[in-house]
Order: structure tokens, then sequence, then C-alpha cells
């Protein structure tokens, strides 16, 4: 396929830059590294345009630190690109800390709420929903309603979603669907995640 060109022109009755300009919905999934680290560097792609980001870490622990969110938060405070957000919805590593399930349901679901709010007011040119794949695979918040919500946004708001084990429903709405698969990781042979790589 040539650089830029797509391989099919649909009879949509939309010119070439509507059709270029539609807002998507991106999802990155699957077992391999990498899903979160795509969609942080499509948001700095977003913050070179000026667009307002806002990012909404899903389960991870409000303690977690991960070194795209310090290189956003400086970036969007600089006032040269566009402005950041980021909200942190989890209080832990769910899949490993069942005693606080509940806890962390309530959680998602009230960073749900607060996506659907900012979709309506339309806060963001781009939604980063890191790990927001894992309370759809858990019945934690409805697949069917997330994918009605995205359907029915208003104005051209891009939204990235990324986790293991996206919905299949949210597959087949997706305009943009990556699944990152392993074909080897250190953490296979006894190493742990290290510095400047994983975090």
């Amino acid at each position: 396929m040539p650089q830029g060109q797509p391989s099919v022109v649909p009879e949509d009755g939309l010119t070439t830059r509507q059709r270029r300009n539609r807002p998507l919905v991106v999802v990155h999934t699957g077992i391999g590294k990498g899903k979160s680290t795509a969609a942080f560097g499509l948001a700095l792609r977003a913050w070179n345009q000026g667009w307002p980001i806002g990012v909404f870490q899903f389960v991870k622990s409000a303690k977690w630190k991960v070194g795209e969110e310090n290189a956003l938060r400086v970036l969007g405070a600089s006032g040269e690109g566009g402005s950041v957000d980021w909200h942190k919805m989890g209080e832990g590593w769910s899949w490993v800390q069942r005693d606080s399930q509940m806890d962390n349901e309530e959680k998602a679901r009230e960073g749900w709420e607060q996506v659907k709010r900012d979709l309506a007011a339309e806060t963001y040119k781009l939604y980063v929903l890191d790990e927001f794949a894992y309370p759809m695979h858990w019945g934690w918040v409805d697949v069917d309603e997330v994918v009605a919500v995205l359907r029915d946004r208003p104005g051209t708001q891009h939204v990235v979603i990324t986790g293991r084990n996206a919905p299949e429903k949210l597959v087949e709405f997706a305009d943009l669907v990556t699944d990152m698969s392993k074909v080897k990781h250190p953490m296979d042979a006894g190493q742990k995640g290290q510095r400047g790589i994983e975090w």
C-alpha cells in the first residue's frame, strides 16, 4: 500500500477531507508489551497538534508512577502544545489484590461516569482510557453502554482504549485495533521489570 493511501475508498458520500478527519476509536489489546506505551505515543502526537488530552488510568494504583505521566504533565504545562489532564481511577492491580475488588469496581464505574461527562462536554480532543479493557472484560462496566456512548459522542473526539482481553463487541465497533502479541519477554526468563523499560 502506498504511504498515506487507503486500500479502499468507500462510497459513503464523504469527501476525502471529511473521511480523513473522522474521530476514531482505537483499541490496543493482546498479551504483548506496549499497549499503553503506544497510546501515550499517540498522546505525544496529539500534544504536538495542540489538542487537549485526558488520560484516565483504570486499575493501576494511584501510587504507580509511569514515566509517561511525568513527561506528559511537563509537556502539558509547558504552554507549547496541548493541555494534559491525568486522572487515576484505580486503587491497585486488581487481578492480584482480589480482596479490594469491590472498591476497584466502584472506582472503575466512577471513572467511566467521569469519561461520559467529559465526552458529553467535549472536554478533550484525545482520551487515553488506559487499562479500560479490564473493567469491561470483568463485567464492571457494561460494554454495550461503552459502545453506545462512544458511537454517539459529539464533535471530533478521539478515544484510545488499552488492556488485554478487549471485549469482542468493542473490537468490532472500533475503527483501529492492534493486537499486541508476545514473541518473547525477559520476564519469561525470570527477569523482573526494569526502570526505563517497564516504567
